[in-house]
């Protein structure tokens, strides 16, 4: 196996790594965006219970 191919691995097998452990950690910005989620489905929610009694 050349190098070349050998550092490719090596680079294929960190970048997965490092790529599941990048998936299980929540950051700021994941939890900013579940909270702007639930704040839509809210306000979405009292628009639909405010239109269907009309």
């Amino acid at each position: 196996m050349s190098l070349t191919r050998k550092i490719f691995m090596i680079v294929v097998a960190l970048s997965l790594t490092f790529g599941v452990y990048g998936c299980k950690k929540e950051g700021p910005a994941e939890r900013a965006g579940k909270a702007i989620d639930k704040a839509f489905e809210k306000a979405k929610d009292k628009v639909d219970e405010a239109t269907k009694n009309e």
